[in-house]
């Protein structure tokens, strides 16, 4: 996501930074060259117009001319911008205490409607909320199986009728949801291959009966240009109030995201992240900003570490480091967690200037799999005191794990010195805590 935009910005500011004073030459050089990198990364061409003019404007003033870091004024110039053409701040949904909320989703067929349906049932279930999901897609093949099946994984009740419409279907999902207490229903509508007049007619239907609380647009991040055009037409149709852009972590060049606030005047709220249920995030513009010119976004990062790090555990890791007696299976354990927060090329960009340095690096996220299939193929004995492995064990895990001996050795080794940089960094941080105390000082 972004990858192309952030290393030509990077390239742009590189330059500027080299320069000890800006002029209007090359202040209006490199707002040519964030114009260009913008367009080729599918942004509309009205935005990045507008975008433009007001960076230019802008850095012409004394505040980036006349500044001792012009450079990293102009950056930071860039950066406002950027936040501003997203939405300056992230949207949340307030729905009502008292009475079932209604959440449509829309966009055409492909889009990955039904999947952004689960990921906002269980998005919302964290919130505190019962949600329920409605199966108004009678046209796509399986779409209501799909639902179903998604329903089942997460433990959110799904309401469908094959034999009805999905008006009717959509009415009676709301009174299933009253009579049970469930506080939420989110409809996952039919998408098509085009806007038509069909789908518009049966949606405008749906959404003047149910008057939902919110109307999500989902749009694949893929189609660039493509997803804010037909954004603004189902806008001028029926209306809606965010937008869900999916694929964010595949190779989206990062045009939608960047567009829609403009074009449509309704911002992207949520962003598809990944392919599993909990892939769903709030969509930041601030954050995003931060992430396309290559500053990181540690904040997100943090928030990832709290939702998937157990904090009990940590401490008990802790404690087990302290005591020399982490084991592989403490390991493992840990390499689970991180494996939930996401891909570990997605983490490293998290964190400012990691981003630019980790683009050519080779990133084998099958190492992991690799690592978890060794130490699964070790008996519980093993994972706990590794110093046990000879050479007949060693085969034998190799053979189990798909492996060769070599990476078990290379896997003991890494461990080993794993364990020993722990020792000593906890053995340093005693210390500092230690004199810390005794001159009353708090860290």
């Amino acid at each position: 996501m972004f990858e192309d935009l952030s290393a030509r910005f990077d390239s742009i500011f590189k330059r500027l930074r080299g320069r000890g004073k800006l002029s209007a030459d090359n202040i209006a050089e490199a707002v040519r060259d964030v114009k260009r990198a913008l367009l080729e990364a599918d942004v509309h061409y009205k935005v990045v117009k507008k975008f433009a003019a007001v960076v230019q404007e802008k850095a012409m003033g004394s505040a980036v001319i006349d500044s001792i870091t012009p450079g990293q004024q102009f950056v930071k110039l860039v950066h406002d911008e950027l936040t501003a053409v997203m939405g300056t701040a992230a949207r949340t949904c307030k729905f009502h205490t008292n009475r079932v909320n209604v959440v449509v989703l829309a966009g055409l067929q492909g889009s990955g409607k039904t999947t952004a349906c689960a990921k906002l049932a269980l998005y919302f279930r964290k919130q505190g909320h019962k949600p329920l999901m409605a199966a108004c897609d009678m046209y796509r093949p399986a779409a209501v199986d799909q639902i179903e099946t998604l329903g089942k994984a997460l433990g959110v009740p799904v309401y469908a009728d094959r034999a009805a419409k999905p008006l009717a279907i959509a009415k009676a999902a709301v009174e299933a949801a009253r009579r049970d207490g469930q506080s939420l229903v989110i409809v996952d509508t039919a998408g098509r291959l085009h806007v038509d007049k069909e789908m518009m007619a049966e949606l405008k239907e749906i959404c003047v009966t149910l008057k939902p609380d919110e109307t999500f647009f989902v749009a694949d991040a893929m189609t660039g240009q493509d997803a804010v055009n037909v954004a603004a037409e189902f806008h001028r149709e029926v209306g809606f109030t965010g937008a869900i852009l999916t694929k964010m972590d595949g190779d989206a060049r990062g045009g939608a995201a960047l567009s829609i606030l403009d074009v449509t005047g309704v911002a992207v709220q949520f962003v598809g992240v990944g392919e599993k249920p909990d892939g769903l995030e709030l969509f930041h513009p601030e954050r995003m900003a931060s992430r396309i010119l290559g500053m990181g976004d540690i904040v997100s990062l943090v928030e990832r570490a709290q939702e998937t790090v157990d904090l009990e555990n940590s401490k008990k890791i802790e404690r087990k480091i302290r005591k020399n007696t982490f084991s592989l299976q403490d390991f493992l354990d840990q390499l689970r967690q991180i494996k939930k927060m996401g891909s570990i090329g997605d983490l490293l960009a998290m964190i400012p200037g990691m981003g630019q340095q980790m683009k050519d690096a080779n990133i084998d996220s099958s190492m992991m799999v690799k690592i978890e299939a060794i130490i699964c193929s070790m008996t519980q004995r093993e994972r706990d005191k590794p110093l046990i492995i000879d050479g007949g064990r060693k085969k034998r895990i190799a053979a189990g794990s798909g492996t060769t001996v070599q990476d078990v050795n290379k896997l003991l080794k890494q461990f080993d010195s794993m364990k020993s940089l722990m020792k000593r960094m906890t053995k340093v941080a005693g210390k500092r805590g230690a004199g810390a105390a005794m001159r009353g000082i708090k860290i």
